[in-house]
């Protein structure tokens, strides 16, 4: 047991795996891959945890969550309350344990792991918030008495839920503007189901909103409201978390074939209007067989995935570079591979062939070699002459970055953004160049993780409250 022993003993403790499910069934299902932890396996897990004074993984952790508190809480089979300690600084620990980089972050500085494999925390974080869950468990927190302030928040996503889950507990008026049909943002259009169900998404939406946050679903802000109009209706101040949703392309020749999607366009069919589920939802999308998917991104995984599963006899993944500079998570990669994705490394494609119809039916490619470094620190890739080949394929999928929504930095005047489009904040702060109004997530750093879009959402919830309670008067009830 972990009180009695040594921190050498708890270290040769093996780490436990995530029991999943095989690759041939799951390729063929979108029922999510990993199946969790049993509480044996949470529990030997938790014994790993040395307990370090300093807890290095606190420091590691975007939303500076008590990480060795909560998993002491495991370890004595206080579930409940080892969610409820989670709680207290991330409002999303079922979301968080699933998709969160935990190896780039607090697991990364963890200390089991520099001479074992470090304490699988997001297994913890993800066992806890389930248990929780399932056993109706559930407590919601205390909130402050109410301030007489108002927050508007546009955009639901990790970095907009955040705020409102902090500033809600706070005692604010929350309401969070989602221009979809649900909320959730890129947890809902742009992660299958396969790796987090989108109820676990809902379930997280529905605690902030039994808090008291409020969601006005089907409003997209900049167009039925501008920020000043929202200020106009009472609120004391903005959170601007609109993501990274304008997709990018490569303009080459045959890029308007049919058959050739954005990863944006692609997974929002199939995760969010269910695409996948025909026809008990009737929402349609091309089912290729022969699928490549332009990129070596998380996304790229999730759209390449997706396409088995929707029935490809191929799936493709089409990258510039080799597989050390792919920006996907590790997992990621081994799933896909697992489940029989082909990868062409060192490969861009260069012109897209249709058939009579305008479908597409081919890809022309060039292979490339590694140069020296670019701005991004990897090797830049360099054409090879005269290595151009052609790959039959029936779908497309382009999935090379986004770029932010530039939809609220156009109607809202005095709002400075960068040459990319995304709004100037402070990096401790978030403030813009408004008073009032604060911004985080992709919209300021261009596409990015989860977390980091929740780490920007908790320092801008810290900075809104101290404005709100210095600057701004109290409304009357």
């Amino acid at each position: 047991m972990a009180e009695k022993l040594k921190p050498k003993e708890r270290m040769k403790i093996p780490r436990v795996d995530m029991p999943e499910q095989e690759p041939e069934k799951r390729v063929k299902n979108f029922n999510e891959v990993p199946h969790g932890l049993t509480e044996e396996l949470a529990k030997q897990e938790a014994a790993r945890c040395l307990e370090c004074p300093k807890a290095p993984c606190v420091k590691g952790c975007p939303v500076e969550v008590d990480i060795p508190a909560f998993i002491g809480l495991v370890y004595e089979g206080k579930y409940a309350e080892a969610a409820r300690k989670i709680k207290e600084t991330n409002s999303l620990p079922a979301v968080c344990g699933r998709v969160c980089p935990q190896e780039e972050q607090c697991e990364e500085v963890c200390i089991t792991g520099k001479k074992f494999k470090p304490v699988a925390i997001g297994h913890l974080e993800r066992f806890v918030a389930d248990y929780e869950r399932e056993n109706d468990l559930v407590e919601i927190p205390k909130v402050a008495p109410p301030t007489g302030r108002k927050v508007a928040i546009v955009g639901s996503g990790p970095a907009g839920l955040t705020v409102a889950g902090d500033l809600v507990k706070l005692g604010h008026d929350v309401t969070i503007y989602e221009a979809l049909h649900k909320p959730g943002g890129v947890l809902v259009y742009g992660i299958p189901e396969f790796r987090l169900p989108k109820h676990i998404v809902q379930a997280e939406c529905d605690f902030l909103r039994d808090m008291g946050v409020k969601f006005e679903n089907s409003t997209v802000v900049g167009k039925m409201d501008t920020i000043d109009e929202l200020f106009e209706m009472g609120f004391d101040a903005i959170f601007i978390g609109t993501g990274a949703g304008l997709p990018n392309f490569m303009g080459l020749e045959g890029e308007n074939l049919i058959g050739i999607y954005s990863a944006n366009e692609y997974l929002t069919r199939s995760n969010l209007m269910r695409a996948y589920d025909f026809p008990n939802n009737d929402t349609p999308i091309i089912q290729g067989k022969n699928v490549a998917v332009l990129g070596g991104g998380n996304t790229a995984m999730d759209a390449v995935r997706t396409a088995l599963r929707l029935g490809a006899d191929n799936g493709y993944i089409v990258y510039r570079r080799s597989e050390a500079e792919m920006p996907a998570r590790a997992e990621e990669i081994h799933h896909a591979m697992e489940e029989g994705v082909e990868f062409h490394m060192l490969t861009n494609p260069v012109k897209f062939i249709g058939d009579d119809e305008g479908k597409v039916k081919a890809m022309e490619c060039v292979q490339m070699e590694l140069g020296e470094p670019d701005a991004s620190g990897r090797r830049r890739p360099i054409p090879i002459e005269g290595s151009n080949f052609v790959m039959e394929v029936d779908l497309v999928v382009v999935a090379i970055g986004n770029s932010s929504n530039p939809l609220i930095p156009q109607t809202t005047p005095g709002l400075d953004v960068n040459k990319w489009g995304n709004i100037v904040a402070d990096d401790e702060s978030m403030q813009t160049s408004r008073e009032g109004v604060y911004a985080g997530g992709d919209i300021v750093t261009g596409g990015a993780t989860v977390i980091l879009a929740a780490g920007a959402g908790k320092k801008a919830a810290r900075a809104m409250h101290k404005y709100l309670m210095e600057k701004v008067e109290k409304q009357p009830a």
